[in-house]
């Protein structure tokens, strides 16, 4: 079992930025990727950023394609979404999740992944 713990969000102001982190503990072992999601009032859960694992490879969404960065401290077992030049449109409960293993889906899907945090709210106001 793996628990995901997030933190770092916040109110700010178009422009600004956070870093979000994810906490990991329990069986963290093989991690096979991790990623961020969010998901806005009224819509779907989306594909924000994820790590493959083996590779330190990352992907992003389009849309945060330049200003986000996702990166890992093994060490610490925590995973940080770092989120530069905030746009009112980035306002969403944030997730990261874990995925332990492949499932047949890439890495930028959602049902890849076997753990979820709780979420953390950003909102960036205009």
């Amino acid at each position: 079992q793996v628990q995901l713990v997030e933190s770092g969000g916040g109110l700010v102001q178009a422009g600004d930025s956070l870093r979000l982190s994810c906490a990991a503990s329990g069986r963290t072992f093989s991690t096979y990727a991790v990623g961020w999601f969010r998901q806005a009032p009224g819509k779907e859960r989306e594909f924000v950023a994820s790590l493959l694992g083996s590779t330190g490879n990352t992907y992003y969404a389009d849309s945060v394609k330049g200003r986000f960065t996702i990166s890992r401290d093994n060490a610490k077992n925590t995973v940080y979404l770092l989120m530069n030049s905030l746009k009112p449109e980035d306002t969403a409960n944030y997730y990261c999740a874990f995925a332990t293993r492949p499932r047949g889906f890439g890495i930028t899907v959602a049902r890849q992944y076997d753990y979820w945090g709780q979420g953390t709210q950003v909102t960036v106001s205009s």
